[in-house]
């Protein structure tokens, strides 16, 4: 088990962040066979691709940097906050100073690929890092960055989920539902998923919570330079993966509201804003816009402003369509 001792300082300065750099390294694993498989419809799409970098770039030497518990800081550098991209990502990655790299490769790369010779040649060259930046550029644009709006989408969803969580029913309620194994005990967070690791003291500093559509459980980061962190699976994620593998069949909602309106009254289980669903259901947002209205005038819905963004959300009849839909 692994526990958080939590002051309310920590709570304070607690914050959330997107990782594009963190959610690649972690559909490599994936296709790698490092980590749980994706779903099939993502495989069967991703692998040609992937097995083509693995041949023509140097990937296998940013495979080779991954055990099955970790992997080196710098291909997957902390984020500063929600709007991180991957060319914030990319920077930092290309500006990490040789020696330092070299003393992650010695930490981390100790599989059998480490060994393969075009993969140590990589490893022990003088430009190792831009190589591997390089590799992991074009993995990103071939792999990931069409799915990235969508993907960020769910992810920014989940944070306003979150934080409407923490307003209305504090800290303790929002930090349980993270994961099943999660518990608020004793002014401290425990989470039962791990193998026993002890108890990690904040010191003020907080707590970085990152959700992911790609992370298969719940996931920590305890070493420098990241702060404190869990990387959490983004609500919504199994509905997208869904999405993928089935296809959508006539309900009594469908056909009382139709496809596009049933699918955003069932995606607004938290509240969002019209860009948020048009990229999270890969629809346009004057499409969304135009079924938001219309399920808004039949007293479905209602909007309430929050900072610079319009949110909508289900009103009580809404949730017993939802609710009656099954």
């Amino acid at each position: 088990m692994l526990r958080f001792e939590v002051s309310v300082d920590d709570l304070l300065r607690s914050r959330f962040a997107l990782s594009p750099a963190l959610d690649l390294c972690l559909l490599l694993r994936s296709l790698a066979g490092q980590d749980q498989p994706l779903p099939r419809a993502w495989a069967t799409r991703l692998m040609p691709t992937f097995e083509r970098l693995r041949r023509e770039t140097e990937l296998d030497a940013v495979l080779a940097l991954h055990t099955p518990q970790s992997g080196p800081n710098f291909v997957a550098p902390p984020p500063r906050g929600l709007n991180q991209t991957w060319a914030d990502d990319l920077a930092t990655i290309r500006a990490t100073p040789l020696d330092a790299a070299r003393d992650e490769y010695a930490a981390a790369a100790t599989g059998p690929s480490a060994r393969d010779p075009r993969v140590r040649a990589v490893l022990d060259s003088p430009d190792a890092v831009p190589r591997i930046a390089e590799a992991m550029d074009q993995a990103w644009h071939e792999l990931l960055a069409a799915d990235w709006p969508q993907l960020r989408a769910i992810c920014e969803r989940d944070v306003v989920h979150r934080v409407g969580v923490i307003g209305e029913h504090g800290w303790a309620t929002a930090v349980e539902s993270l994961h099943p194994s999660i518990t608020w005990r004793a002014n401290g967070i425990e989470v039962g998923h791990f193998h026993p690791v002890g108890t990690v003291h904040l010191t003020g500093d907080g707590l970085l919570l990152i959700p992911s559509v790609f992370v298969a459980n719940i996931a920590a980061q305890l070493e420098d330079p990241w702060p404190k962190t869990l990387v959490y699976r983004a609500r919504g994620t199994a509905a997208l993966w869904g999405e993928q593998e089935t296809t959508p069949q006539p309900d009594a909602l469908t056909a009382l509201v139709g496809r596009a309106r049933a699918r955003l009254l069932l995606a607004l289980d938290a509240p969002a804003s019209t860009s948020h669903l048009a990229r999270s259901l890969a629809m346009t947002p004057g499409a969304v816009g135009d079924h938001l209205a219309i399920l808004r005038d039949a007293g479905l819905l209602v909007r309430a402003r929050s900072g610079r963004s319009v949110l909508y959300r289900r009103t009580p009849l809404g949730e017993a369509l939802v609710a009656g839909s099954g």
